[in-house]
């Protein structure tokens, strides 16, 4: 059975936030970091069936990879939303528009989706 309540991604949250502005990031940078680690921690929750998806983040120099983890190896699609009033379906396309790079890899268990950004974005 799945939890119907989305699981907390605030602290996540708050470690980008707190990694970033201690690198001296921009805080519109930031915000877009904030809102793609959202996206793609919500699909690995509602599409991953992941409870408590896994979050890792990675600051190489100017660059940030924030990796999240599920248990479902379907690879995500992106595509172009068809109906501008769906409530869902944005979600990737928004993260590959936010971010310089979007990828995911297969686990043992699952996949990792993963998205790049960095400092000068």
């Amino acid at each position: 059975m799945r939890a119907c309540n989305l699981p907390d991604c605030s602290t996540a949250r708050t470690e980008l936030t707190d990694l970033l502005a201690s690198a001296g990031w921009r805080p519109s940078v930031i915000s877009d970091a904030e809102l793609a680690l959202h996206e793609v921690f919500v699909n690995a929750w509602r599409h991953g069936g992941t409870p408590a998806p896994m979050v890792v983040l990675a600051l190489t120099g100017p660059r940030l990879r924030v990796s999240v983890a599920d248990n479902n190896p379907i690879f995500p699609t992106v595509h172009l939303p068809t109906d501008p009033l769906a409530s869902s379906g944005r979600g990737l396309f928004l993260v590959r528009a936010l971010t310089h790079r979007l990828g995911a890899e297969p686990r043992k268990t699952g996949k990792v989706v993963w998205f790049e950004l960095e400092a000068s974005a």
